[in-house]
């Protein structure tokens, strides 16, 4: 039993469901109404601490978790907005809100640590005497308990809902853990050696507080911007689409994320070119209907017809599948056609889509496709190519082997 599964049964109905934007609603109130009182009944009671002691790092720490109790607001706030279904001026609904929620926190956070950090270099230069108190050092021992049960709480809460969010959360815990106990030290030492730390400790407070922000912006940023998806995530959506009787290969895969548990996707099926209308959208609707059931994903099928039964044409593609991974094992190709010349029969026509890594510049794109079309060249003069570069959202360019010596 984890922490935090009691409140969890007790506040969270259907709490295995964490897709429906009801259950996420519900698991964001708990979390967040949970995480405000844990943090202002931490800032009173370290406030209190820091005032006994005229410690420095000890206020700083207090006010660290009165801004941990505005983020829970912001927390709070953006998952029931993140809940919202879908209208007119949000197709896709509201579930972004959730990543720029956390980007907000973040800000505070970054903000109360360069006030921090201004107010330890201050306390450095201009030392003053601290006030040694057992009750202080309890409140003190108290807070990093009750911190770690936050750790707890919020990463449990995390897993369940997969959620940037509530992992950022109990990430801020743990490091607040690290910054009191930090705080503790600089009491100890001053207690027993009579050395006034205070300012350092409330400077290694601030820098970690700072450091946190940070941390959690950029997790916030990259969903915000647009990333990939996790390489199990891209291999099993592609796996239960060729799984599909009569798709041949899948290519193009682009997912496109409106928050947690809220996916948008395109995919190219290849078919046989022998399919009728009727069957490939019948296959295209199984693969949509599919992928919605077992991933809870909005998929569009985009049918590619390709050959399959000219035993010529799949020998010239294994020819030319050598010479690409000859080339480079890391490129791959898809949309591959063969036609005859309009005015020679024996003038192949050959057109495909060349999969280059992001790594590639454009010079060493065109580069790697002329060079793989001199190869193509030298296995058959009448072989004449039309090669496409493809990168995922990249716009493609076209390059011919029509009119090269």
């Amino acid at each position: 039993m984890r922490i935090g599964d009691g409140l969890i049964r007790a506040f969270v109905k259907n709490s295995e469901h964490t897709e429906d934007a009801g259950v996420r609603a519900a698991y964001g109130t708990l979390a967040g109404v949970t995480d405000i009182l844990c943090n202002v009944f931490l800032f009173a009671v370290k406030f209190t601490a820091g005032l006994i002691m005229a410690s420095t790092a000890v206020t700083a720490d207090a006010f660290n978790n009165l801004s941990d109790a505005f983020s829970s607001v912001v927390s709070l706030v953006g998952v029931r907005v993140a809940s919202r279904p879908a209208d007119e001026e949000h197709p896709f609904g509201h579930g972004r809100i959730e990543y720029a929620a956390s980007l907000i926190v973040a800000v505070v956070i970054i903000v109360v640590g360069v006030e921090f950090f201004r107010t330890s270099v201050d306390k450095i230069l201009h030392p003053t005497a601290l006030t040694v108190s057992v009750t202080a050092v309890i409140f003190l021992v108290l807070s990093i308990l009750v911190k770690f049960w936050m750790y707890l709480f919020n990463r449990n809460i995390g897993k369940r809902m997969k959620s940037t969010l509530f992992s950022a959360t109990a990430a801020d815990a743990a490091f607040d853990m690290l910054t009191t106990a930090v705080t503790l030290v600089s009491v100890v030492v001053y207690a027993v050696l009579q050395v006034n730390i205070d300012g350092i400790c409330g400077l290694i407070v601030s820098v970690v507080v700072i450091w946190a922000g940070i941390g959690i912006a950029k997790d916030m940023i990259n969903p915000l911007i647009g990333e990939p998806m996790p390489e199990e995530f891209r291999e099993r959506m592609e796996k239960m689409v060729t799984e599909i009787p009569g798709v041949e290969g899948v290519h193009d895969l682009i997912v496109h994320n409106y928050g947690p548990g809220r996916y948008m996707a395109t995919i190219h099926a290849e078919v046989s070119r022998k399919m009728s209308l009727d069957e490939a959208h019948a296959i295209a609707d199984k693969a949509e209907r599919k992928v919605k059931k077992e991933m809870n994903v909005f998929l569009v099928v985009h049918i590619d017809p390709v050959e399959i039964h000219d035993q010529k044409v799949m020998e010239i593609r294994e020819k030319i599948s050598g010479i690409i991974k000859d080339t480079d094992p890391s490129l791959s190709f898809h949309d591959f056609h063969v036609k005859h010349g309009k005015t020679d029969r024996n003038e192949l026509e050959i057109t495909f889509d060349l999969c280059v890594p992001y790594a590639y510049s454009e010079e060493k794109e065109n580069e790697t496709a002329y060079r793989i079309m001199d190869s193509i060249r030298r296995e058959n003069p009448r072989w004449h190519c039309v090669i496409t570069i493809d990168r995922g959202m990249v716009p493609e360019t076209s390059i011919s082997s029509a009119g090269r010596d």
